[in-house]
């Protein structure tokens, strides 16, 4: 019989610590509840509050997590034959899985003559990380050519993240 007390007791403790955050059970230094009950905090017009209208509205709001943002930028410019890269960075990092993201080439470089093209959308793991490598072809206008040329990246709007102030970089390839 006593070892299915403790049992209980161990099971009651865990279910209260696992009900604390849903119910916002803090300790207070009186020992008495930390807020009020309903029907002794008045409401403007007179009448009671309802404390589980106050909770629904609050736990709304917070049931809502933040959209993750997502910035970009150029590790450097990169010379012909070359690999150059941009770096994706998602704050804060998805714990269980990653997100895919929406881009745009751009620039005075040309896909598939300058370098070999990019595909969108671009993946970013669990790491909350993400490389987009361009890889720089050789140049096909010959040698007199000595003209650098830009690659562009911009980032596009998605489902479940936004995009931050650094929502485009910028990557030369030098002859």
């Amino acid at each position: 019989m006593k070892n299915r007390n403790k049992q209980l007791t161990a099971v009651l403790f865990v279910l209260a610590l696992a009900l604390a955050p849903m119910v916002q059970a803090a300790p207070s230094p009186g020992g008495g509840p930390t807020r009020p009950p309903a029907n002794e905090a008045p409401r403007p017009d007179g009448g009671p509050v309802s404390l589980l209208a106050n909770d629904r509205v609050s736990a709304n709001s917070e049931a809502i997590p933040e959209a993750p943002m997502i910035t970009i930028h150029s590790t450097d410019n990169v010379l012909r034959g070359k690999t150059g890269s941009f770096v994706l960075d998602m704050k804060p990092a998805l714990m269980l899985g990653g997100m895919y993201v929406n881009f745009k080439v751009s620039g005075t470089a040309i896909a598939g003559l300058d370098y070999v093209a990019l595909v969108s959308p671009a993946y970013i793991g669990q790491s909350g990380y993400a490389v987009i490598q361009v890889k720089t072809l050789p140049n096909p206008r010959g040698s007199f050519d000595r003209q650098s040329y830009s690659v562009v990246v911009t980032l596009e709007a998605g489902a479940g993240y936004t995009i931050g102030a650094s929502s485009s970089a910028t990557m030369w390839i030098k002859p």
